[in-house]
């Protein structure tokens, strides 16, 4: 299993070929090229590549899936027997990030690509019609 560590937000995430992560929001479009050069940490075949503090030649390639906006989050404070109360909502821009390829000194270690598939809503288009005519 073939993995990488990369820095990007100022979060640390754990990648793989062939998987999306949802990270920061990237002032990309979507199905735009990404290329992430803050890698930290490179595992191939048993062997461990660590970067002091990044790899050097290390580089993780994706592709932008939608940008969108995560669950909110209240914050409520309340000071009791004084009658205040404040209640806030937020919700973070994020990215979702498909990574098709992690390259170590020009050499391509793992690559992975994924067709990139619209969601469709939950709507009868999306159930198989066997399942359907079944009921």
């Amino acid at each position: 299993m073939t993995y990488a560590i990369i820095e990007t937000g100022g979060k640390q995430i754990k990648v793989e070929a062939g998987r999306f992560y949802d990270i920061e929001l990237l002032s990309t479009e979507p199905d735009e090229k990404v290329t992430i050069d803050a890698v930290l940490l490179v595992q191939h075949e048993g062997e461990v590549s660590i970067g002091q503090p990044r790899v050097a030649g290390a580089t993780v390639e994706g592709r932008v899936m939608r940008h969108f906006r995560g669950r909110k989050v209240l914050v409520y404070k309340m000071k009791p027997k004084k009658k205040t109360r404040k209640k806030r909502g937020h919700r973070q821009e994020t990215t979702r990030l498909l990574i098709n390829s992690i390259n170590l000194k020009g050499e391509v270690l793992v690559y992975e690509e994924a067709p990139i598939t619209p969601e469709s809503p939950n709507t009868m288009d999306s159930i198989p019609e066997e399942t359907v005519a079944g009921e």
